[in-house]
């Protein structure tokens, strides 16, 4: 695949954009020998957040700069103490995971497997467990501006 994309370059810009911080993408895409960033023209780790234009970074922002340290804490401590009091069918760990731009919560957590992911969701949909979750904690931290 990076042999057929390598080719595609001498053609036209190519890039990719994921959800995983650049570490992650790294280890997915890149190789022992040459940065993840060297691959492609556009590099977008964090659905965007993290971005590199042929190489070299661009500016972006830092969600815990933006929210305050403290604030953050706040945050993570309620979040941990509700996902702690739920009552669902399984909790596997990591919870919460911190990324530049965002934090990824998972009630169940993000050790699931995909099977239990599935179930999970079939679960969700039903009880709206995360719906609920999301709707608390803007209840409960108004002036942080979450979505």
């Amino acid at each position: 695949m990076l042999l057929l994309l390598s080719e595609l370059r001498k053609k036209v810009a190519i890039g990719f954009v994921g959800g995983s911080d650049l570490a992650k993408q790294q280890e997915q895409i890149g190789t022992s020998s040459l940065p993840v960033t060297m691959l492609f023209d556009f590099c977008f780790a964090e659905n965007g957040l993290t971005a590199y234009k042929m190489g070299v970074p661009l500016a972006s922002h830092s969600f815990i700069k933006w929210i305050g340290e403290e604030k953050y804490k706040q945050l993570v401590k309620f979040m941990l103490h509700y996902i702690a009091d739920l009552d669902i069918p399984v909790k596997r760990g990591t919870f919460i995971e911190f990324r530049n731009g965002m934090i990824n919560v998972s009630p169940m957590g993000r050790n699931a497997s995909v099977e239990e992911r599935n179930e999970y969701e079939k679960y969700d949909k039903e009880h709206k467990i995360r719906e609920k979750f999301i709707e608390v904690i803007k209840q409960q931290f108004p002036d942080m501006g979450l979505t």
